[in-house]
């Protein structure tokens, strides 16, 4: 390393983000819009990392990862942006977006949103189809929640009133409250931890949601979500129940076009405000360098400067963020000598997330509609024995659960005339299963194949298969270089959420960040583009912005 004598804090002239993903590009759009010339390094072909967007010869067009589009308020304030007009103070949630009314139909879009991609409201949020063949249209509209309550499960009527209560007040202090909070010492996590406690947000979310409901398909409703963002819900916390009411408040919507749709516009939002990006271009080492602070107190710090891309090549920059795996970060590039706080011991202890199998397939339109919506949960059997076989065991069971997206049901360009386009995501156990995906991942993928045709979800769907490939969580570790092959960095957990969460400024390494899934506040497109207002915020403080 090489030391400075009484370097003096300027204005960043520079900064480099690693990874083009959601967090990447927001990030990079709100400091080219502080004044901060940005490059963004991504070591893929295109944007969107996790959010990848997979075009095949034959005419499909499959997201890669995220899906399910929230708060669109959070994608406005981004298109708004100019340069030298940031947007970071004043109220993340104004009385306007507080109080708006949800878009059931037409175009959901603000009106800078509609300058670069089109969003629409998806209705119903989901169809939960349980493995005796009833399903549950979930919509957000308590009216219709009640009804179907009614008659699935009548003796929880009383149940979801209470729930529906209780998770509002986390909803409106977990997230309106303090969703933009970064968790930076202790005593920002002591001075909210009575809240949390008082709204009994600190158990289990599938314990809270046990307080309601008797019947577990109830349970279940309405505590699958958070395996969307990779948390367990038999040991997330109930702070996570806020998940159903973001929802009803602002809906779940669809870029048309597919999710790569809007990846691409941010991509063209970043480089009008003079963002560049250069792809193909993997990050090898993060420059840190040995650095004196200025007289009198003559500190030393380890310093971020810049990145070494994997051909040999150094990037000088003021500061650096990452949009990368949090884990390989500092295990893969940040010089073991400058860590403390992220040492090997500490982030190898780490719980990580599940990751997933995502088959990708396209078929022939059978004649008859698909008794199926765009977001379809397929559960199985088993609930609670999966959940522990997936993230405690971490083996593989006889059975199974899914997220199956069918986008071409809303929007049929994603597939040539006469055809659909679909996903179908399992979660799975990450690497350390040591489970052999070249065997395991075939076997899986015709398994599932398998239920979907014979139990009629999707009738004679071998037959009409046109497209097939599918992902493993070697995908996750090597094309992502995601620790473990996790699909959405440190598991959420009790002790690794807020403060526990890793942090947004390097505890280790002074002008180095993070942004995205593996940081604060976690997982989820929303969430993701929370962490980088979160981050934006942290180097305008720190460099006087």
């Amino acid at each position: 390393m090489t030391r400075m004598q009484n370097s003096v804090p300027t204005r960043p002239k520079k900064a480099i983000i690693i990874g083009a993903g959601f967090g990447g590009l927001s990030l990079g759009i709100r400091l080219q819009s502080l004044g901060v010339d940005t490059l963004i390094v991504e070591r893929l072909d295109g944007p969107g990392g996790r959010g990848y967007q997979l075009r095949t010869p034959d005419g499909y067009v499959f997201d890669m990862g995220p899906t399910v589009i929230t708060v669109p308020h959070f994608i406005e304030e981004l298109f708004a942006l100019e340069r030298g007009l940031p947007n970071l103070d004043g109220a993340d949630f104004p009385p306007e977006v507080r109080n708006a009314t949800r878009v059931t139909g037409g175009e959901s879009g603000g009106p800078r949103t509609r300058e670069y991609v089109k969003l629409v409201p998806i209705l119903p949020f989901y169809r939960i189809v349980f493995d005796d063949g009833t399903f549950f249209d979930y919509d957000g509209d308590p009216e219709n929640t009640r009804r179907q309550i009614s008659e699935l499960a009548p003796q929880d009527l009383a149940g979801y009133e209470r729930f529906h209560a209780d998770a509002q007040a986390i909803f409106e202090r977990g997230f309106l409250d303090l969703g933009y909070t970064h968790f930076g010492d202790v005593a920002s996590m002591l001075r909210v931890l009575p809240d949390l406690l008082r709204l009994d947000a600190v158990r289990t979310l599938f314990s809270f949601t046990s307080k309601y409901f008797q019947s577990d398909k109830m349970r279940q409703v309405f505590s699958f979500e958070t395996l969307l963002v990779g948390g367990n819900p038999l040991s997330v916390p109930a702070i996570y129940a806020m998940i159903h009411f973001v929802e009803k408040t602002w809906g779940i919507h669809y870029a048309l076009g597919g999710t790569g749709a809007l990846v691409r516009a941010f991509e063209q939002k970043f480089r009008e405000l003079g963002g560049e990006i250069r792809y193909g271009a993997g990050v090898e080492e993060i420059i840190v360098t040995d650095e004196w602070g200025q007289a009198p107190s003559l500190t030393r710090s380890r310093v971020a400067r810049g990145v070494v891309l994997e051909g040999g090549e150094r990037i000088p920059a003021d500061l650096v963020v990452s949009n990368g795996d949090w884990a390989n970060t500092y295990l893969k590039r940040v010089p073991k000598s400058a860590r403390l706080v992220n040492s090997d011991l500490r982030v190898k202890a780490a719980r990580q997330s599940m990751s997933l199998l995502v088959i990708y397939f396209g078929f022939r339109d059978g004649g008859s509609p698909l008794n199926l919506r765009h977001h379809n949960i397929l559960l199985g059997p088993r609930y609670e024995a999966l959940l522990r076989e997936i993230f405690g065991q971490k083996v593989l069971g006889h059975d199974f659960s899914q997220y199956l997206h069918i986008p071409t049901l809303t929007d049929p360009s994603l597939a040539p005339p006469g055809h659909h386009a679909a996903y179908t995501l399992l979660p799975v156990p990450n690497n350390a299963s040591g489970l052999d995906w070249n065997v395991e991942g075939p076997q899986l993928v015709e398994r599932v194949y398998a239920y979907l045709d014979e139990r009629g979800i999707i009738p004679h769907l071998r037959s009409r298969l046109t497209h097939s490939e599918f992902i493993t969580p070697d995908y996750f570790a090597g094309t992502l270089d995601s620790y473990l092959g996790n699909a959405f960095g440190p598991e959420p957990v009790l002790i690794q959420s807020a403060f526990f969460r890793p942090h947004n400024r390097s505890e280790d390494v002074k002008n180095l960040y993070l942004v995205g899934a593996g940081a604060q506040p976690g997982g989820g497109t929303p969430s993701v583009m929370m962490s980088a207002k979160m981050t934006a915020r942290l180097i305008a403080e720190d460099f006087g912005l």
